[in-house]
C-alpha cells in the first residue's frame, strides 16, 4: 500500500471515513492537534499531569466516537467540545473528591512555581490561582477567550451554550479573577 498523508482536513476526513486508513487518520489528528489541544486542557485543569489524563481520555472518546463525527464542524470543534467537556469533568470529580472550596486554591501558586513543567513568573502563577478559584464553567470560558481568544460563536459549538451566556459568563469571570489578584497582591 503506497503510503498516505494526511496533510489537510479533508484529507485527514476522507482516511477517517475510510476503515483501511483510520486508524492512520486519527494518528494525524492525535499530531496536528495533540499540543494545542494539551495546552487548552492545561489552562482548564493547570497541572501536567491532569492535563495528560484528560488529553488522553478526549482521544479515547474521540476513537471511539468516531462513528457519531458527522463532519458538521471541523475537527478542532469537536476534539474542544470532548475536551473542554472532559476537562470539566475531572474539575468536578476533585472537588466531590476532595471539597474544595475557594479557600484551598490558595498556596496553588507556590505549588505551580514549584511545578517542573510549569515555566510561568510569579505574575502568571497567581494569575492561573485566580482563575482556579472561578466555577468551573467561568474557568472554561474565561480559558478559551482569555488565552486563546476563542470567538464566542465557535464557543458556542464547543460549549453548547448560547453567545449571549458565554459574554456574560466571560465578563463576570474576568471581573473574579481581577479583583482576586487585587486581593492577594
Amino acid at each position: 500500500m503506497a503510503k498516505t498523508t494526511f496533510n489537510s482536513e479533508e484529507e485527514i476526513l476522507k482516511g477517517l471515513s475510510d476503515p483501511a486508513l483510520r486508524r492512520m487518520a486519527f494518528e494525524a489528528v492525535v499530531r496536528k492537534y495533540g499540543q494545542q489541544l494539551y495546552w487548552k486542557v492545561r489552562a482548564i485543569v493547570l497541572t501536567h499531569e491532569d492535563a495528560d489524563d484528560v488529553l488522553q481520555n478526549t482521544f479515547l472518546k474521540a476513537w471511539a466516537s468516531l462513528a457519531d463525527f458527522r463532519n458538521l464542524s471541523k475537527i478542532s470543534t469537536w476534539l474542544y467540545r470532548i475536551a473542554v467537556n472532559e476537562s470539566l469533568d475531572m474539575i468536578r470529580k476533585r472537588r466531590r473528591a476532595t471539597n474544595v472550596d475557594i479557600d484551598s486554591v490558595k498556596g496553588l501558586a507556590e505549588k505551580l512555581l514549584a511545578d517542573q513543567y510549569f515555566d510561568g513568573d510569579r505574575t502568571q502563577a497567581m494569575l492561573q490561582e485566580a482563575i482556579a478559584s472561578l466555577p468551573e464553567v467561568q474557568r472554561a470560558v474565561f480559558t478559551l477567550r482569555y488565552y486563546d481568544n476563542v470567538k464566542y460563536s465557535e464557543m458556542s459549538k464547543i460549549m453548547d451554550t448560547s453567545e449571549g451566556a458565554l459574554k456574560a459568563s466571560y465578563h463576570i469571570a474576568a471581573k473574579k479573577v481581577s479583583e482576586y489578584l487585587e486581593k492577594h497582591q
